[in-house]
């Protein structure tokens, strides 16, 4: 009965593996959720800020920076609710003589926010793939300490980072229209309470993705490596998991009854089935398997990967124990 289930409030992106959650197509068993559908850049800054809720979607990066910090108010559940090969969103100017990564040294280049998940991951494979070192890059970044990932965990600039901060009359897309940036790592222009550009790209003729062919180096950097990026999982209030252990898979379970339901029905829709896909069918690969598999183990190899590049890139303290940040229930799923 619904009188009997647990009350947790849930904070999460609308997408097609969690809409079945969202709009209760999904139970959780023992579990009703009161679901609060937020913008990432929004939902990260409250949880890490505020631990607003209960239950929720989480920058993978922010959680492990937070781990390394000895902030352990959340555990993790392997629920992976955004994988992109991130790496293909850059952009540049076409005037600025960049052809690849490498090209970036030396250059002017935006980031919304240095520790962002996805930056993290656009980094580390443009320096091991390309030879860029971060620190041969000028980072100008868009989000003010009061309402960022980093304001919550304390971030300061990585030793050798040269990093600017963008004045809050300007953002990425004006400063890439107006040449005051030659590159931009990520471009988020969605309306939301963080991010300030709202520029169409596409309206800015001197500008084009960094990467001329993107679906070409996605299937090379999975061809190559076998990672196909995480960027978001679900947490939970560490307190919660102490006191009611049987949480958490529950939810594990529930989120993947929702993405098997999606995948049934729609596999060919989702936008990262389409981004790997892409891949795939380069390679004459067919469903199954799984391209963005849940669970700590079938994604070891892909956490270990984001651990070793934010210890590299120097946000975390120390490499991040993978089996410290996940619910010990869920770690081998």
């Amino acid at each position: 009965m619904t009188s009997s289930k647990f009350d947790l409030s849930l904070a999460i992106s609308d997408n097609e593996r969690t809409r079945p959650i969202i709009d209760g197509l999904v139970d959780v068993d023992g579990i009703r959720l009161l679901s609060t559908v937020l913008h990432p850049s929004e939902m990260f800054w409250r949880q890490l800020k505020f631990a607003e809720f209960d239950v929720s979607e989480m920058s993978l990066a922010s959680l492990f920076i937070a781990a390394s910090r000895g902030d352990f108010r959340w555990v993790a559940i392997p629920v992976f609710t955004m994988r992109r090969f991130f790496h293909t969103l850059a952009f540049v100017r076409d005037d600025r003589g960049i052809e690849g990564p490498a090209d970036l040294k030396g250059k002017r280049v935006g980031v919304p926010e240095y520790q962002q998940t996805s930056a993290v991951w656009s980094r580390g494979i443009f320096q091991h793939a390309f030879g860029l070192d971060p620190r041969d890059v000028e980072w100008h970044m868009e989000r003010m300490p009061d309402m960022s990932h980093g304001g919550a965990t304390g971030f300061q600039p990585p030793a050798g980072i040269k990093l600017e901060r963008i004045p809050p009359e300007k953002n990425i897309g004006s400063m890439l229209a107006s040449g005051e940036l030659d590159a931009t790592v990520l471009y988020l222009n969605e309306p939301n309470l963080i991010d300030r550009s709202r520029m169409d790209l596409a309206s800015v003729k001197v500008i084009r993705p960094l990467f001329r062919d993107v679906v070409a180096e996605r299937r090379r950097y999975l061809r190559e490596t076998g990672i196909y990026p995480i960027n978001h999982t679900l947490v939970m209030r560490r307190e919660l998991l102490e006191r009611h252990p049987w949480i958490a898979l529950n939810l594990q379970t529930a989120f993947q009854k929702a993405k098997d339901l999606v995948f049934r029905q729609t596999w060919g829709a989702m936008q990262p089935w389409i981004e790997a896909g892409n891949v795939n069918a380069a390679d004459n690969l067919r469903q199954p398997p799984d391209p963005m598999p849940y669970g700590v183990k079938a994604a070891r190899p892909v956490l270990e990967a984001i651990a070793q590049y934010l210890h590299e890139q120097g946000l975390t303290l120390s490499r991040v124990d993978i089996d410290s940040v996940f619910a010990p229930s869920t770690l081998d799923i």
